[in-house]
Formats: C-alpha cells, sequence, structure tokens
C-alpha cells in the first residue's frame, strides 16, 4: 500500500502529471511536419531519454495503435495518432475560439482579419472577419492559397522549420510583412497562432489594399497582429508556460 506522505516527485513523477505519460507523449511530438518515419536512435535523441525507455514506450503505443514499427525498423505514426488529431479537429469549435479573436483584431487595426492552416501543401482560409472599410481584401472561407506566397503561408513555412531566408528572420521577428507577393496590390501582416503543447495550428493575419496599407502602417499594426495571435495561443495552449515558443513571447507590444 502506497504511503501517504510519498510525493509525486519522490517517485520520479513531475507534481501534477506522470513521468511515463509525458514520456510517451514526447515520444509521439518528436516527429515534424512532413517527418514519415524516424529510428529509435533519433526518437530517442529528440525526446532526451535512453534508447531502450523510448523502445519501451514506442512498443507499448504500438500496442493500441498510436506508433508503428516499419519493416526497415523504423518507427512512424500510427492510424490512432491519426483519428486522435481528427477528434481533436471534429471538436474545434472555430467560432467560439478564433472568431472573437479576429473581431478584436478588426476593431484594433480597422482591417479584415483572416486565420489559415496549413492542408499539404496549401493553405486554407478557416476563419474570416471583414472590416469596416468599402475598399478591400476579399477572402472566401474555405478558399485555398499557396504557402510559398503571401504573409499568412510565409508564416507557416517559417513555423513548420522552412530553412533559409526569409524563414529565419520571421522566426526571429515573429510575424511577416508581405506586399503584391500573391496579388498585386495587396498587402498583409501575419504572425503564428499556436495550439496544445505548442504546436503550429496556423496564422492569423490582417489583409488590405496597398494603396492604404503601407509598410509603415503594416509594421504598426504587426503589433497588434502578434498580440492578437499570442493571446489566441495562450488560450488555445491552456496559459503560458516554460515551452511557451520564443516568437510567441518574444515581442511584447
Amino acid at each position: 500500500m502506497r504511503n501517504s506522505s510519498t510525493t509525486p516527485e519522490a517517485d520520479g513523477e513531475p507534481a501534477g502529471g506522470v513521468i511515463a505519460v509525458s514520456r510517451a507523449l514526447s515520444l509521439m511530438e518528436a516527429f515534424a511536419i512532413g517527418e514519415s518515419a524516424l529510428s529509435l536512435a533519433e526518437l530517442s535523441r529528440r525526446a532526451h531519454m535512453h534508447k531502450t525507455t523510448a523502445l519501451r514506450l514506442a512498443r507499448t503505443l504500438a500496442l493500441s495503435n498510436y506508433m508503428v514499427q516499419t519493416d526497415d525498423g523504423l518507427w512512424r505514426l500510427g492510424p490512432a495518432a491519426g483519428w486522435l488529431g481528427a477528434r481533436y479537429q471534429a471538436g474545434f469549435d472555430v467560432n467560439n475560439v478564433v472568431e472573437p479573436a479576429l473581431h478584436e483584431l478588426v476593431k484594433a487595426t480597422g482591417e479584415s482579419a483572416s486565420f489559415y492552416v496549413r492542408e499539404g501543401d496549401i493553405r486554407s482560409c478557416v476563419a474570416r472577419v471583414e472590416g469596416p472599410q468599402s475598399v478591400r481584401h476579399n477572402v472566401r472561407i474555405g478558399e485555398r492559397l499557396p504557402l510559398d506566397r503571401g504573409a499568412p503561408g510565409r508564416v507557416i513555412l517559417a513555423f513548420s522549420g522552412a530553412a533559409g531566408e526569409p524563414y529565419e528572420g520571421i522566426r526571429e521577428r515573429g510575424f511577416h510583412i508581405s506586399m503584391g507577393e500573391r496579388e498585386s496590390e495587396v498587402s498583409s501582416v501575419a504572425a503564428p497562432v499556436f495550439a496544445l503543447n505548442w504546436r503550429l495550428l496556423g496564422s492569423m493575419c490582417i489583409s488590405g489594399p496597398t494603396s492604404r496599407l503601407t509598410k509603415v502602417k503594416l509594421e504598426k499594426h504587426a503589433k497588434s497582429v502578434i498580440r492578437a495571435a499570442n493571446e489566441l495561443s495562450y488560450a488555445l495552449a491552456g496559459g503560458r508556460s516554460a515551452a511557451t515558443p520564443k516568437a510567441v513571447s518574444k515581442w511584447h507590444p
């Protein structure tokens, strides 16, 4: 029988959690976007655990189809992990979470605000709030646009790990400005939004005609976009923590 005076820390468990569960989640989170399989050595390195521990956890996760070992000995996420993500997406109420943040961003900037998520090699607009201006940039909810043109797509690529410029600079600043990149005479500024466990969820932006959204105005509005993206990230991730990404907490307008 367990001694009532024994603390979680004394059993090797973090306060408020179970270390085995945390380690199992760390193992599944070791995969970057676009990576189909990893070796046991790479999994253990990324999850900061011994190979024997990683193997034991991977085999345990495989029993419930959260991980699968390939014929060549590599490990990949299993179908149960996909179903878990699908359940999260199905339960994610964009109207109750994202749209209020977009409304606040419209109030702060006077420009139309949008929220984009990645779908393979494109980005999709999943939420949009039109600004009060009579002349504005029109985007339909559900519209699919390229990732490598326009501020929202560039931000998604940057925080998905794209190498080189402009992505290194975007990660350093925590936002990106685009002027006439996807459509001539259309400007935008975007910042990343993170979900649970500080995984990239998408990007939030404002957009409008370049005649109104000059470089000076975009730089000014960048503070409001970052603030809105930060607050949405904190809400989705359950608050600030030591694991908060640098780009989210770096700039305090």
